[in-house]
C-alpha cells in the first residue's frame, strides 16, 4: 500500500498507548495530567517530523521536486549548450539597430536606447562613425535585461537616451530576436527525466534531441532519418521564444545556434546532419452541435485542441480524431458535440507538423493563434 502520512490524531493515540504499554498502571487518558500533556506534546514532534520526511521524500525524486530541488537534480543532471549546467538563463537580447545622423559623427559604445515609456533598455555594444547624413548606420546592440521581452519586431523605432551631437533621437531596429526567458519547471523536469530514463549512447536519436534541448529557446525536438541511411536531421521547436512572431517556429538564427552545437556534439563518423523547423501543416477542426455553444466553451475548446497539438504534434506525426474527439470532450462543461470531418490528418512528409489553423463552428470561425 502506499505510504500515507498518520494524522496528528492517530500518532498522538499511538503515543499514549506507547506510554501505558511501557509503564504499568499509568494511565495517559487522563485529561490534564502530566503523562496525558507529554504524550500529546510527543505526538506533535513525531508527526511534524513524519510530514518533513514526506515532504523530503517528493523532493529527492525529480518527476515530484519542487523549485529549488528541481534545480539541484538540473545541476547533477544537466549540461547546457553554453557550458552551464541546469535549468537554461534568460539570455540577452542582440541584434543591430540603424541610426542616422550628420556625416561623421561618432556615435560611441554603450550609448544607450530605450523602447516606448520604459527605461534605458539597449546600448550600442561597439563605437560607430555616421556614414552619409541621414543614410542609415548599422550598430549592434544589446538588452540591458535578459529574456525575450527585449526582442523586437524589424522596424520597431526606438529613442535615444544619451545625447550625442549630431546623431538623431531615434533608431530603427534592423533585427532584435536572440533574448531567451528562464526555463520554465515543466521544461527542465521533463529534460531531466530523458536523461535519467535516455542515458547518453554517444550519438543515438534522443542524443540529437537532448542536444538540440539544450540550446537556450529550444523546447521540443524530435530527430529522424530523413535524408537516407547514415543520415540524421533534427527538428525542433522554440515555443516560448518565437510564440508571438513566429507561432513557436525557429527563425534561420535558432537553426544556426542548433546546428553549431548539434555538430559539435555529434559523432565525426555521422556521414550528414541536418538542422530544420518543422513544416507546418495547417489543420482545420470543424464541430456542430456544440452544447452549450457559447463564446467561453468556444475559446475552451480552442485552448484544449492547442494544448492536444503541443502534447501529441510532432514531424510527421498523424493526428488521429480520437484525439480530437478527446480533447474537445475533456473541456470541463462541454455535453455534447459533433466532429464533422472525422478523418485523421496524415502529414505529406516525415518533416511536415500539424499546426491549428482554423476551428469552425455552427456560429462561425474561431482563428487559431497559429495561423
Amino acid at each position: 500500500m502506499p505510504w500515507a502520512t498518520p494524522t496528528l490524531k492517530e500518532v498522538r493515540s499511538l503515543v499514549r498507548d506507547s506510554i501505558q504499554a511501557y509503564l504499568p498502571g499509568a494511565d495517559a487518558m487522563v485529561p490534564n495530567s502530566v503523562l496525558r500533556v507529554l504524550s500529546d506534546n510527543q505526538g506533535a514532534v513525531c508527526h511534524l517530523t513524519l510530514q518533513y520526511v514526506d515532504w523530503l521524500a517528493l523532493q529527492l525524486l525529480p518527476d515530484t521536486a519542487e523549485q529549488e530541488w528541481l534545480d539541484r537534480h538540473g545541476d547533477i543532471w544537466l549540461v547546457n549548450a553554453d557550458g552551464s549546467t541546469g535549468r537554461k538563463a534568460a539570455s540577452f537580447s542582440t541584434g543591430t539597430v540603424a541610426l542616422t545622423g550628420v556625416a561623421g559623427t561618432v556615435v560611441p559604445a554603450n550609448t544607450q536606447l530605450n523602447y516606448g515609456s520604459t527605461q534605458a533598455g539597449y546600448e550600442t555594444t561597439s563605437f560607430v562613425t555616421l556614414a552619409q547624413s541621414q543614410a542609415d548606420t548599422p550598430v549592434p546592440v544589446q538588452a540591458l535585461v535578459p529574456g525575450s521581452a527585449g526582442n523586437l519586431d524589424s522596424g520597431a523605432m526606438l529613442s535615444v537616451v544619451t545625447p550625442v551631437d549630431g546623431l538623431d533621437g531615434t533608431a530603427t531596429v534592423v533585427a532584435l530576436e536572440t533574448g531567451t526567458d528562464e526555463e520554465t519547471d515543466d521544461d527542465l523536469r521533463i529534460r531531466v527525466l530523458e536523461r535519467i530514463r535516455q542515458p547518453p549512447m554517444g550519438g543515438a536519436n534522443y542524443d540529437y534531441v537532448a542536444w538540440a534541448k539544450a540550446v537556450n529557446g529550444v523546447t521540443r525536438a524530435w530527430a529522424n532519418v530523413e535524408m537516407g541511411i547514415g543520415t540524421v536531421t533534427v527538428r525542433f521547436m522554440c515555443d516560448q521564444l518565437r510564440a508571438n512572431s513566429n507561432a513557436g517556429f525557429p527563425l534561420a538564427s535558432d537553426v544556426e545556434a542548433v546546428t553549431n552545437y548539434v555538430n559539435f556534439k555529434r559523432p565525426v563518423t555521422v556521414k550528414d546532419t541536418f538542422v530544420f523547423g518543422p513544416i507546418p501543416q495547417p489543420i482545420d477542426v470543424k464541430i456542430a452541435g456544440l452544447n452549450p455553444n457559447d463564446e467561453a466553451t468556444r475559446a475552451a475548446v480552442h485552448q484544449s485542441l492547442l494544448g492536444m497539438l503541443y502534447l501529441r504534434a510532432a514531424p510527421g506525426q498523424t493526428i488521429f480524431s480520437a484525439w480530437k474527439y478527446y480533447a474537445i470532450m475533456s473541456v470541463a462543461n462541454v455535453i455534447s458535440f459533433d466532429l464533422q470531418d472525422s478523418s485523421d490528418d496524415v502529414m505529406p512528409s516525415i518533416g511536415h507538423m500539424a499546426v491549428l489553423r482554423n476551428v469552425f463552428y455552427d456560429a462561425g470561425t474561431i482563428l487559431s493563434i497559429t495561423s
